[in-house]
C-alpha cells in the first residue's frame, strides 16, 4: 500500500492490551492510526511508535463533548476515518448484589455509552462517504455469563445488541459492524482494566468469590496471545465481506458452543409451552401476525 492509500485507524484505549497489540500491527504494516489514551505520557509515547503515522489524543470516552471534538479534529487532519475500533472499557469484578447503582452507571458508561457516543460521532463521516468499517471489542462474556462478571457481561451484552442492529442499518449505507470477542489473553484485563466492588457479600464466595479468585490466579497465564488476536482483527478490516462476529481463542469457542447446546436443550424441553401463547383464531389455528417483541 502506499502512504496516500493505506488504511486510516481510529482505536480507542491504545495505551495496553488488545487495543496497543492492534495498533501496533496496523501501524508495522504501513496503515496510520489514531488512538486514544488517558495521559501525556501515553500520548507522547504512541506518536513516537511511528512518527507521522501514529497519532495520541487524550481522551475520557465517557466526555461526550470531547469525543465529538476528537472525532472531528482526527477526520480533519487524517483525512477520514476508515476504521473505528471500540477498544476503551474496563471490566467490574462484582456479584450483581455486591455491585452498587454507582459502579454499575460507571460501567455502563464507558462500555456502553461511551461506545455508542463514538459511533454517534464517526457515522456521519462514514455516511457521507458511503464507506467505513466499525469494530466493536466485545467479549465472550457478552455472550456468556459468569459469577463476578455479571454486570460486565451485561454492558457487553448491551454492546452486542447495539452492534447487531447497528449492523443491519448501515449495511445499505456501505458501512460493517463486527463484533470481537476474545476470549482470555495476556492482557491487563485481570489486573489494571479490573475494578472491584467495593462491597463483598460471604453468601457469595463459593461462586463470585470462586471465580474472582480464579481471575486472580490465572492473571498472567492467559493462553491468547494478543499479537495473534491483532493479526485476526486486521484481517477481519481487510476482508470484502467481514462477519458481524468473530470469536477468539479456542475457549471462547468451547465456551459459546457449549452455552448453545445448553440454549437448544432449554428450547426443545419448553417447546410446547413456548407455541403455547398465541390467540387460537375460530377455525382452531393460530391468528397471523403480532409483534416480534
Amino acid at each position: 500500500m502506499t502512504p496516500s492509500t493505506a488504511p486510516r485507524w481510529l482505536i480507542t484505549g491504545v495505551g495496553s492490551g488488545l487495543g496497543r497489540a492492534l495498533a501496533e500491527a496496523a501501524l508495522w504494516r504501513g496503515d496510520h492510526v489514531t488512538g486514544t489514551v488517558r495521559s501525556e505520557a501515553a500520548r507522547l509515547a504512541f506518536a513516537q511508535i511511528a512518527p507521522g503515522r501514529s497519532v495520541g489524543r487524550l481522551l475520557d470516552v465517557t466526555d461526550t463533548a470531547a469525543v465529538r471534538a476528537t472525532i472531528a479534529a482526527t477526520e480533519a487532519e487524517s483525512g477520514g476515518i476508515d476504521i473505528l475500533v471500540n477498544n476503551a472499557g474496563y471490566g467490574l469484578v462484582a456479584g450483581v448484589e455486591e455491585a452498587s447503582l454507582q459502579e454499575i452507571r460507571a460501567q455502563f458508561d464507558v462500555n456502553v455509552f461511551g461506545a455508542i457516543a463514538v459511533m454517534q460521532s464517526v457515522l456521519p463521516f462514514m455516511r457521507a462517504r458511503r464507506r467505513g468499517r466499525i469494530i466493536n471489542m466485545s467479549s465472550v462474556s457478552g455472550l456468556v455469563g459468569w459469577p463476578s462478571l455479571g454486570i460486565y457481561s451485561a454492558s457487553k451484552f448491551a454492546l452486542e445488541g447495539v452492534s447487531e442492529t447497528l449492523a443491519l442499518e448501515a449495511a445499505p449505507l456501505g458501512i460493517s459492524v463486527t463484533l470481537i470477542e476474545p476470549g482470555g489473553f495476556r492482557t491487563d484485563f485481570a489486573t489494571r482494566s479490573r475494578a472491584e466492588s467495593a462491597r463483598r457479600i460471604e453468601d457469595y464466595d463459593a461462586t463470585v468469590g470462586a471465580c474472582r479468585r480464579i481471575l486472580s490466579e490465572h492473571a498472567g497465564h492467559e493462553p491468547g496471545d494478543p499479537a495473534k488476536a491483532a493479526q485476526a482483527i486486521l484481517a477481519v478490516a481487510d476482508a470484502p465481506d467481514p462477519p458481524l462476529r468473530l470469536l477468539l481463542g479456542p475457549d471462547a469457542v468451547e465456551y459459546v458452543n457449549a452455552k448453545t447446546r445448553s440454549q437448544q436443550a432449554g428450547l426443545a424441553a419448553w417447546s410446547a409451552v413456548s407455541h403455547s401463547t398465541d390467540f387460537v383464531a375460530p377455525h382452531g389455528g393460530s391468528t397471523d401476525g403480532g409483534s416480534t417483541v
